[in-house]
């Protein structure tokens, strides 16, 4: 019976983190190396900036909106090609984009995700970019948002999600 399990698992790919039996430690290093790269391209492009950020917030510059803005039309675009297209994984499986419906938690919790990013000036991508540049300050906000994420985990039952 598992290994009709797994050759089911094996043709659709629901999310990339579901291959943990193809890749080992050692392969697991592009992970890291894709993370470094991205991570420079976040403080060379000054998106780590709690200025920038600041900006954002205070409506006194376009730069951040831009930035999210491409992000957005980006994965519009990526999520309408692999639909389209069938585009499959590396490994040949067809990919699954579950369609989501809204819950009135998404507006609370995008409230509480904003205000923290406000005050923080930092959202999850940032954060390690921001601990690799020396901002170890950073790591009060990295520390919360473990809290936070085990605190939702926790309460998710008892929450309007």
């Amino acid at each position: 019976m598992k290994v009709l399990e797994k050759k089911i698992k094996a043709d659709v790919c629901d999310a990339p983190n579901s291959r943990i039996d193809h890749d080992k430690g050692h392969e697991l290093i592009k992970y890291l190396i894709i993370g470094v790269v991205f991570g420079i391209v976040f403080v060379k492009a000054e998106i780590i900036s709690w200025f920038r950020i600041q900006e954002m917030f205070r409506l006194q510059s376009f730069f951040m909106y831009g930035v999210i803005g491409s992000a957005i039309v980006t994965g519009l675009i990526s999520i309408q090609l692999i639909k389209r297209l069938g585009i499959k994984t590396i490994h040949g499986e067809a990919i699954n984009i579950p369609t989501k419906e809204f819950k009135k938690g998404q507006i609370i919790g995008g409230f509480i995700f904003g205000l923290g990013w406000a005050l923080t000036g930092a959202c999850p991508g940032p954060l390690f970019a921001q601990i690799g540049s020396g901002f170890t300050v950073i790591f009060i906000t990295f520390l919360s948002a473990i809290a936070g994420t085990w605190v939702y985990g926790k309460f998710s039952d008892k929450l309007p999600n």
